[in-house]
């Protein structure tokens, strides 16, 4: 690497500071043979709910009311979070039948879904074992990143 192709610390402080601020996970940029790539990395935080065992998650699940119906929250615990922008399909074809539905039972790595993104169809797999009690996208709906896909408790 010659002196001209020195990496500007400055620059990579800016791309981190733009990948926080606007949510991306990561971001890459080029230059002739030059080339930055800064990756965000989401630590997933241990969320203990009363009565129950700690679960991995990438946010900690609100509080609820005693009094308050348990309904499926986009933010609980279990809940499964797009890892990218893309397009959300919920099965293989839209003549198939689909991947899971609410109250399927899942193990580690059974597909869930697919998120096609720049013409790619990424598998979602399930992170954990347990049953599917909530789906918060529809079959070819756009997802963006962090978006919450489904729950599985």
């Amino acid at each position: 690497m010659s002196k001209n192709d020195a990496i500007d610390p400055e620059l990579v402080r800016e791309l981190a500071n733009l990948v926080t601020e606007t949510g991306l996970s990561e971001i890459e940029v080029e230059k002739g043979d030059l080339r930055i790539r800064v990756v965000r990395r989401l630590e997933p935080v241990s969320v203990q709910v009363a009565g129950a065992a700690p679960v991995a998650a990438m946010a900690p699940a609100p509080a609820q009311s005693a009094l308050a119906p348990a309904e499926p929250s986009r933010t609980q615990a279990g809940t499964v979070p797009s890892p990218m922008v893309g397009t959300a399909y919920l099965r293989p074809s839209p003549d198939a039948k689909a991947f899971v539905d609410v109250g399927a039972k899942v193990e580690v790595g059974d597909k869930l879904l697919l998120i096609e993104a720049m013409k790619t169809f990424n598998e979602i797999v399930a992170p954990r074992a347990g049953t599917v009690s909530a789906i918060f996208v529809e079959d070819g709906q756009p997802v963006e990143f962090g978006e919450a896909l489904l729950v599985i408790s």
